[in-house]
């Protein structure tokens, strides 16, 4: 049996991810999520908490035959340790996925697996024009599988969204 790795902030989980796990669903036979900055919420960067990732990274994937698990993942500015904690918050994992070149490179360093992933559509299935399109009210549920847009509906995620960008420009606003 293999178990793959594959971090990310999913701010909020979009098409482009759906498609990476789509892909490595190919290779492994479980996957675990890494919520990368786990600890951070409510900016315009990481809008969303990582309990609201993972419910929508598990109702996106619950009709997948990919046995997934969602872990959170707090920041860590020390990237000497950062793959040891990422294995201490993780179950055991034989090959991680990711196209960021230091994760690539802190993995590599740490004697693990690293295989990339072509990016789908990249210019449009980012965090970041996602966002900016819910702050924008423009068409961002396109972008994300129809879980995402109930679960951000739930939460009123797009009121947050636009609140904190009227606040805070920057994202670094801290109450």
């Amino acid at each position: 049996m293999t178990r793959g790795f594959y971090i990310g902030r999913f701010q909020p989980f979009h098409n482009g991810h759906l498609s990476v796990v789509e892909q490595i669903a190919d290779d492994v036979d479980e996957l675990v999520l890494g919520i990368g900055s786990a600890d951070d919420s409510h900016t315009v960067r990481n809008p969303f908490t990582a309990g609201e990732r993972i419910m929508m990274i598990t109702k996106s994937l619950v009709d997948t035959d990919l046995v997934t698990y969602a872990v959170p993942i707090e920041d860590l500015e020390r990237n000497s340790v950062w793959v040891s904690h990422v294995q201490s918050m993780s179950p055991d994992f034989d090959v991680a996925y990711s196209n960021n070149p230091l994760v690539i490179q802190l993995f590599r360093e740490a004697g693990v697996e690293v295989r990339q992933s072509p990016m789908f559509n990249r210019e449009v299935l980012a965090g970041t024009e996602i966002r900016d399109r819910m702050v924008d009210d423009g068409d961002w549920e396109s972008l994300v599988p129809e879980a995402v847009v109930e679960v951000v509906d739930e939460i009123d995620g797009i009121e947050r969204i636009q609140m904190i960008s009227d606040t805070d420009s920057d994202g670094d606003w801290t109450a």
